[in-house]
């Protein structure tokens, strides 16, 4: 499996024209069940980070605060909150204090970008 190595500028039109690339080769963790993560930057203690997550068909990350500012780019599929369904090229911006449950009813590919990282609601 591959790794991005980000030794200068990367561009969103470069990540987006290999999606279906990415998500089969890049080396991906387990992020939440059915999630996997591969993160191109991420600092200690909750800082700034970005990450490329692969959402399996049905999968939904659990419900989260954000602390920070929250840009979702979604490169490939479907995603959907409590607020609505975005298609392949949607772009959400989650300012501090807001929070959702997100999922993918087909799979999706996603490029995050965190200001600050996400505080997760303990399980009921």
């Amino acid at each position: 499996m591959s790794q991005i190595k980000l030794s200068g500028p990367t561009s969103f039109s470069a990540l987006a024209a290999d999606a279906s690339h990415l998500r089969d080769t890049l080396a991906w963790e387990s992020f939440r069940p059915g999630v996997d993560a591969h993160w191109l930057y991420r600092e200690p203690d909750g800082g700034p980070a970005a990450v490329l997550l692969r959402y399996e068909p049905g999968a939904r990350v659990t419900r989260h605060e954000h602390v920070g500012f929250e840009h979702l780019i979604l490169l490939q599929g479907d995603q959907f909150d409590e607020d609505g369904a975005y298609p392949a090229g949607s772009v959400m911006i989650s300012p501090p204090g807001t929070s959702h449950s997100p999922g993918s009813r087909g799979g999706c590919l996603a490029l995050l970008i965190y200001e600050k990282a996400v505080r997760f609601e303990a399980a009921q």
